[in-house]
């Protein structure tokens, strides 16, 4: 993101600065480690501005393992997660401020217009949200987003508790409960550069959630599969009855096919659907660490 580090990190001082008669605050930036200039911008920015920390990870460990590191580190009453490339507006922090002392724990936001996102990818993420909800244990909100202001106790919770090696925050904030409301925003066009996030990312990030917080798709798998074998019973019957009475059989090469790559099709969806929820398991058993910290500026 180094095209719009500066221009983001400006526009944060500016609305942190109109708060501090009334809120002392520090910026803590987490590298998920990348190819370009960023990491000598953020230190620049972190040598001018001692109330300016950078951590940076030893490799990409991804978006949601970066949020993680950031709530790790962090030791304020309140804490607020954004991203860098000014689509999450830090002109929304003083509204968020004011509905937790309105006493909300978790204060997430609604994304209502994306100017960056075609109609296509809008369509399907607004899907996403209703298939995510219908097979799952969670309601989120359509355009729901990772920015979001939580309490201490909130965050103390993630850090000793909480600790699931694909954590999907939209959904565990939602988990975990407390106070909550939720605040609309319009998100702006990217200041710079292009969104990192590409389709096959998108769809990893789908079926994470979707594995994270329901058991009903593999209960669908149970119920698709009773419905068949009745299906498949009555096919029997009505052959049985057939060749009984006399009548022709018919020769059914082609409705023979169709039905064997139905089956097989289904069964292959579902065969790979029990494979994702034991990745999950696989990734949590082996109790890897959630991210290798190579380098820290101005934090402990």
């Amino acid at each position: 993101e180094e095209d719009v580090i500066k221009i983001f990190y400006d526009e944060l001082k500016k609305t942190l600065n109109k708060l501090r008669k009334s809120y002392k605050s520090n910026i803590i930036f987490v590298l998920d480690k990348s190819s370009d200039n960023s990491f000598d911008i953020l230190k620049n920015i972190c040598e001018k501005d001692k109330s300016s920390s950078l951590i940076m990870l030893s490799k990409r460990f991804g978006h949601q393992a970066s949020l993680l590191v950031g709530l790790d580190h962090c030791k304020g009453d309140i804490i607020i997660m954004m991203d860098s490339d000014m689509q999450h507006p830090p002109s929304l922090i003083p509204k968020m401020l004011s509905a937790y002392n309105d006493g909300f724990e978790v204060v997430y936001t609604i994304r209502t217009d994306d100017k960056d996102k075609s109609f296509i990818r809008s369509f399907f993420s607004k899907k996403f949200y209703l298939f995510l909800n219908f097979f799952s244990e969670i309601n989120l909100n359509p355009g729901e987003a990772d920015f979001r202001l939580i309490s201490k106790r909130v965050k103390d919770i993630f850090k000793e508790h909480i600790r699931e090696q694909n954590p999907f925050f939209r959904g565990l904030f939602s988990w975990v409960g407390f106070n909550r409301i939720g605040i609309k925003f319009s998100a702006h066009p990217r200041a710079k550069g292009e969104s990192k996030y590409n389709s096959s990312r998108l769809i990893k990030f789908a079926f994470l959630g979707l594995v994270s917080f329901g058991k009903r798709p593999l209960q669908l798998a149970i119920y698709f599969g009773i419905l068949l074998s009745i299906l498949s019973f009555l096919f029997m019957f009505y052959i049985l009855v057939t060749y009984l009475f006399g009548k022709m059989m018919p020769s059914g090469w082609v409705s023979l096919a169709l039905l064997i790559s139905f089956f097989g099709g289904v069964q292959l969806v579902f065969i790979g659907l029990i494979g994702e929820y034991i990745g999950q398991i696989y990734d949590q058993v082996k109790g890897r660490p959630h991210y290798i910290v190579e380098r820290k500026i101005n934090i402990d």
